[in-house]
């Protein structure tokens, strides 16, 4: 699963995803790609199940790029303790996803192989997504 090797800090505040992505919108790499159309976070299981996914379908023919990557910490407490005595430990990685940020992008298959590889990746994502090629 994908996490940061090391980070400045081990905890973070929650903050709020508000407002559409200001880069990371348009297809850079492939011909193809999954784009997010709502605000939320995806955390490092999601992508790299999707990731799966779409690797599987394309039956390792192309190549696929992950355009989004979990840097950011979210903690948790155990269950059943009391208020107070802190913030949790760090529990596992999240990306902050914007509507409009390209998730993954593949190339090197066909349009048919594309688009049911990205639907498969997409069932595995916790957002609504959409389906891009490159030139519409």
């Amino acid at each position: 699963m994908l996490q940061p090797t090391r980070t400045k800090f081990r905890k973070q505040h929650k903050g709020r995803i508000h407002g559409p992505a200001k880069g990371g919108t348009a297809l850079n790499f492939g011909s193809y790609g999954l784009k997010a159309l709502e605000p939320e976070r995806i955390n490092a299981r999601e992508i790299e199940a999707a990731r799966r996914a779409i690797t599987r379908e394309m039956k390792r023919a192309g190549r696929v790029w992950i355009r989004i990557f979990p840097d950011v910490p979210v903690s948790k407490k155990p269950a059943e303790v009391r208020m107070g005595s802190g913030k949790g430990a760090p529990e596992f990685w999240v990306a902050k996803i914007k509507p409009g940020r390209i998730l993954f992008e593949i190339d090197g298959v066909d349009f048919a192989t594309a688009k049911e590889a990205m639907r498969l990746g997409a069932a595995k994502l916790s957002i609504a997504t959409k389906f891009v090629a490159r030139g519409t």
